[in-house]
């Protein structure tokens, strides 16, 4: 069975993914879950936050919290440069939809993963937080993108200090 299922790759989870880097890896977000990308801008800081919570931006009359992707994902911050970008997403948390901006490195394209291109995450034991990793999409050149459950990389607790800060806590048309 296991060899089949590395022959058919994980059906379901095929489609179109917008990648983005963090440090030298490739990551990728379902496309769907995108709703902008626009350059760093002034965030306002909020006190008393997780340290991966940067603050707020005020995008286009709507307050919504933006955090660090590095940092929640337990990487080494870095210094925004002309390549740093904001993604804006929905992210589902305790029940409401959420639109939250994520600090990243640099947006690479939107790339096309297959059933047949895409592997599990390895299983690394009980402390490897795999949950958060939908699949690992395999590239011509023999790199990896690792697509990200966005709703998973976010926790129960994250959605108690992320609500307040974007306003109703349901996501709008921006």
């Amino acid at each position: 069975m296991a060899d089949k299922e590395q022959v058919t790759g994980m059906p379901g989870l095929a489609g179109k993914y917008l990648t983005f880097a963090l440090g030298e890896e490739k990551y990728g977000l379902d496309i769907l879950k995108v709703v902008e990308i626009f350059g760093i801008m002034k965030i306002t800081r909020v006190p008393r936050c997780p340290s991966f919570v940067k603050g707020v931006i005020n995008l286009r009359g709507r307050v919504i919290p933006v955090i660090d992707l590095r940092l929640k994902l337990s990487m080494e911050e870095r210094a925004h440069d002309e390549k740093t970008c904001i993604i804006v997403t929905n992210v589902s948390l305790g029940g409401d939809s959420l639109v939250i901006g994520m600090i990243v490195d640099t947006v690479l394209e939107v790339r096309d993963f297959t059933d047949a291109s895409l592997e599990p995450a390895p299983d690394y034991g009980a402390a490897f937080e795999g949950d958060l990793i939908l699949a690992m999409g395999k590239e011509a050149d023999g790199r990896v993108t690792i697509l990200l459950d966005i709703d998973a990389v976010f926790g129960s607790a994250d959605a108690d200090v992320l609500r307040p800060m974007g306003g109703e806590g349901q996501a709008a048309p921006i």
